[in-house]
């Protein structure tokens, strides 16, 4: 505040709590129309339990401080907005808060076009620049901001903003015009897409719209008439622009919404759709529906989505629902079929399972960025970490495709799985990731003729049902020979290119090579480059495929949940929740305070120490 006071082009990046501790002086920069820009990972405000992960609580709560409201989908869209909303507090003194999903966006890894400078320069105009400046708070030229005022003018001073509001959602969308004047890719303040005469329409922002966008696509090819609004600027809320978007044919309209407000007649996004309507004398008057689906980044897939336009089928459904829970308790949650799928044939969908800190996640994020910078292919990378963060599990999820991939969801039909600790494979559940006819490479000590009897019964069974192909190396040893230590990253991502074919072998191994002369260049030098390289190629000499058995011969099972005889709770909730299983447990069984029982730990033995 006090640095925009000052003339300062200045802006900030927060999420949840942080935001929240902002909002008294977010009221300030607002009632003194400054301009500027906050860049929100949206995320969840700690209510029952804390929560570091993604929904849209915290923009929520700052509904009403008289910010201007500008939302991202995609990674390129999240690039983009980011500028159209500094172009456009500029322009209509209205600052702005441009959010993206916490987590879904904010940490996913995607091939994008990126703006130049010279677009930045086009798009900024150094006349309001100046403007901003000239309004600055300077000793040489005194004003007085800031008073205290009584009730005879606050009111009507509280009224004076009004045009710059009335007027600030028309320059947005005059930003948007002019950033697809300059850079090729044009927005609106809401995006339809779907049948022109669609009967079924899902209203939704942020990352979600490219997955619902899927399902639309698929639906539309099987003859179905559906569609989905985008929101692109929540706040002004333009009612017009939202219905122009609407088809005329609408019948049905879900509208979802991110967050959860108890004691509302409805959340947020629900409650200005309905009053959008309502406002614009909208006739035939749709029938309109609310549901919150992905608090706390809660997977939110097509097959979801699908479920809410089955839903919206029936004669009367449900008018408040929930997606992706099982709602045993109040009955809101709305049937889907986990099933179905929108992906193609012929992308890559891989899943790799790794150690927090053991270096699966920099070795895939250099795959997305290999694959993105040096071929044709779209690239997509997402990381799911558990919250004790380093020695815990990392699931990677990565996409390769020749088309754009619109939908940020979690992979679950991998024609490639990884187990980058041999340790897993007692306690997790991959291969249920795994589609029929995937390649599993797994890093073990045991070698080839000696692996399968290593496996529990559960694992064997899923690999002979879907036909897998499975692989082994022992990346620690190679690793150690290679004088990395307990570093193997480097040995199972060359691994991954080596069976993945999304490269050709030699071409992906130069390629990883050259990644590791500029990450590790500049680390310690030559020594380093040279171990790297090492682990490269004595990676290839150490994969080895396996001989899969017509049966399985294991004498163990999968050791998932609680260990020991722990109490009812513990076993059935905790137990699952240990187990990777938590997604299944439906809300009658969680505590409706957030209060938990101690001394649980005792049942969690996680044993991933390689040695003791």
């Amino acid at each position: 505040h006090g640095s925009l006071q000052a003339g300062a082009l200045t802006c900030t990046f927060t999420a949840s709590q942080g935001l929240l501790l902002m909002i008294p002086n977010m009221f300030k920069i607002a009632g003194e129309l400054t301009s500027t820009v906050f860049h929100v990972s949206a995320r969840s405000v700690a209510t029952h339990a804390l929560s570091i992960f993604g929904d849209h609580s915290d923009i929520m709560a700052c509904r009403s401080t008289g910010w201007g409201m500008l939302g991202g989908g995609s990674i390129q869209e999240v690039h983009d907005m980011a500028l159209i909303a500094y172009a456009s507090t500029l322009a209509s003194r209205v600052p702005f808060i441009h959010f993206f999903d916490g987590f879904r966006s904010s940490h996913e890894v995607n091939k994008v076009e990126q703006l130049s400078e010279d677009d930045v320069r086009a798009m900024i105009d150094m006349d309001m620049v100046e403007a901003h400046r000239a309004r600055a708070l300077n000793p040489e030229a005194p004003k007085l901001r800031g008073t205290a005022q009584n009730p005879d003018v606050f009111f009507q001073a509280r009224e004076a903003c009004n045009p710059f509001y009335d007027k600030a959602a028309s320059i947005v969308q005059q930003q948007m015009d002019r950033f697809a004047k300059i850079v090729g890719r044009q927005y609106h303040l809401f995006d339809y897409v779907g049948a022109p005469d669609a009967e079924r329409v899902i209203v939704i922002m942020a990352s979600a719209c490219g997955v619902v966008e899927e399902a639309v696509e698929k639906l539309l090819a099987a003859g179905e008439k559906v569609g989905v609004v985008m929101v692109r600027l929540y706040r002004p809320f333009d009612g017009a622009a939202l219905v122009g978007a609407l088809p005329k044919t609408v019948k049905t309209i879900a509208v979802m919404d991110r967050t959860k407000e108890p004691g509302g007649l409805g959340e947020p996004l629900y409650q200005d759709v309905v009053t959008s309507l309502v406002e614009n004398r909208v006739s035939p008057m749709p029938n309109v529906i609310g549901g919150r689906y992905g608090l706390s980044s809660k997977e939110f897939t097509p097959a979801m989505a699908k479920g809410v336009f089955d839903e919206m089928k029936k004669s009367e459904p449900r008018r408040r629902f929930t997606v992706g829970i099982k709602d045993d308790v109040t009955n809101l949650s709305v049937d889907y079929d986990p099933s179905y799928s929108t992906e193609a044939a012929d992308v890559v969908r891989a899943v790799f399972f790794g150690l927090g800190s053991d270096g699966t996640v920099g070795a895939n994020k250099n795959s997305v960025k290999i694959v993105g910078e040096n071929t044709k292919l779209y690239a997509q990378g997402y990381f799911v970490y558990d919250s004790k963060k380093a020695g815990s599990v990392t699931v990677s999820h990565l996409r390769f495709s020749p088309r754009p991939i619109k939908g940020s969801y979690l992979v679950s039909k991998a024609n490639f799985v990884a187990c980058h600790q041999s340790i897993f494979v007692e306690k997790l559940d991959m291969l249920s990731l795994a589609d029929e006819g995937a390649v599993f490479l797994l890093n073990s000590t045991f070698g080839p003729d000696e692996v399968w009897d290593s496996l529990p019964i559960e694992t064997q069974q899923q690999i002979i049902d879907k036909k897998l192909r499975l692989f082994v190396v022992d990346a620690y040893e190679v690793a150690r020979k290679a004088e990395m230590g307990v570093r193997i990253n480097t040995v199972m991502q060359t691994c991954f290119f080596k069976l993945a074919n999304v490269l050709p072998e030699e071409e992906a191994i130069r390629h990883i090579k050259e990644a590791i002369l500029k990450t590790y260049g500049k680390k310690g030098g030559g020594a380093i480059v040279e171990r790297n390289n090492a682990a490269v190629d004595g990676a290839l000499a150490a994969l080895h495929e396996v001989k899969v058995p017509d049966k399985v011969t294991s004498t163990f099972h999968l050791h998932a949940g609680a260990q020991g005889n722990p109490p009812a709770f513990v076993k059935n909730v905790l137990g699952q929740i240990i187990a990777y299983r938590g997604d299944e447990l439906p809300v009658s069984a969680m505590p409706v305070d957030g209060t938990f029982p101690t001394a649980t730990t005792q049942y969690e033995k996680r044993s991933i120490a390689m040695d003791i």
